[in-house]
């Protein structure tokens, strides 16, 4: 996420002196350090960031290497697979379909897909939209149960997998996190629109506003566009590092397989909070949240968006994604600032990535 340095100031009797420009010049930057600690201390093979201030301007960072076989440099603002931020993108689609009449947020699964959804303790005719949306559906997570093999999913065969497994807990009567989810939620975004969910988030989101960078991979594709740092797995920690870039994602689907930049998250999350996508009812609904601490301490899950307390006060929103090869974190406020950093690692280490969201607050709280 790249950040500007916070802009010391003396208080004095009569008011507040910034410093001789020279001196803050000199000032290290601390998004720079933070994403150079990923690197050496955190063995992260390489770390983005861009970061949007209250004025507008956009800062991009690099650290590391972007091919840990050639060493070549990692792309300013390069793409990377942004996982599960590719939720939020789904969700947008969802609400804004909800603001046209064409979905109810509290209608039953069943009313869009009837009789898909069935299994031990899984009825569609007891779920709602707004909890598939918000994880407090109970339905088992599919991808707890993928293994190792990693080949082209169809939608419908992710569901079957969920299905085999008996229902988390009762409609409404907890939360808890699952991709089956948002499969769902494409699923019925394309039976409602007669559309893919891909050609819907394109045109709804991309488009509308000027992504250039961004984008849902066609079936089969699975390489990554435009210049990009390699991507890596690790099976545990300090196993070798595995080149996992190119790899077909379509077990993430509506859930996570999407592809963008830093900058370009940065322009959405702003976006979405300004308003610009979603009408008032709808936004308001999207950031009604609930206690989601498995993403992490104070963290809330609204509908596909996720608040996290800022040190500095407030909350910054956005998602965060993990998959193999790459991690992303960051969001923006309601003030106007925004921030993303990626690292090119699937964490086997949850410390790393608590780390890299504390680039993220450094940047939003300079």
């Amino acid at each position: 996420m790249p950040a500007a340095v916070a802009v010391a100031v003396g208080v004095m009797t009569m008011g507040v002196l910034a410093p001789p420009a020279a001196f803050a010049a000199s000032r290290p930057d601390t998004v720079q350090q933070g994403l150079d600690t990923l690197v050496r201390a955190d063995g992260v093979p390489a770390a983005l960031a861009s970061v949007k201030g209250l004025e507008g301007r956009t800062r991009t960072y690099t650290a590391g290497v972007g091919d840990l076989a050639t060493g070549a440099k990692v792309p300013v603002d390069g793409q990377v697979r942004i996982g599960s931020n590719t939720k939020t993108f789904t969700a947008v689609v969802v609400l804004q379909l909800v603001g046209e009449g064409k979905i109810g947020l509290d209608a039953f699964v069943d009313t869009y897909l009837p009789g898909l959804v069935r299994g031990e303790g899984i009825d569609g005719r007891h779920i709602t939209v707004r909890q598939l949306l918000q994880h407090t559906s109970g339905l088992p997570n599919y991808s707890e149960y993928l293994g190792d093999d990693i080949r082209h999913y169809e939608p419908g065969e992710l569901l079957d997998i969920a299905f085999q497994h008996k229902a988390d807990f009762d409609p409404g009567k907890g939360w808890k996190y699952s991709n089956t989810n948002y499969v769902l939620a494409g699923l019925i975004v394309q039976k409602v629109t007669g559309r893919t969910i891909a050609e819907e988030i394109d045109q709804r989101i991309i488009k509308h506003l000027g992504l250039r960078h961004t984008y849902f991979p066609a079936p089969g594709d699975a390489t990554i566009r435009e210049p990009h740092p390699k991507g890596y797995y690790q099976e545990s920690a300090g196993a070798p590092l595995r080149d996992v870039t190119e790899m077909d994602h379509s077990w993430a689907w509506a859930a996570g397989q999407m592809i963008s930049t830093d900058s370009d998250l940065n322009r959405f999350f702003g976006a979405l909070l300004a308003g610009r996508l979603l009408q008032p009812a709808q936004l308001a609904q999207m950031r009604t949240t609930v206690p989601a601490e498995y993403l992490g301490s104070g963290a809330r899950y609204g509908l596909g968006l996720v608040s996290r307390p800022l040190s500095c006060g407030g909350v910054y929103w956005g998602h965060g994604g993990s998959i193999p090869g790459y991690e992303t974190r960051g969001g923006a406020t309601d003030k106007g600032r925004a921030a993303n950093i990626a690292v090119t690692v699937q964490a086997t280490d949850k410390e790393v990535m608590k780390r890299a969201e504390r680039v993220v607050d450094t940047a939003l709280c300079r």
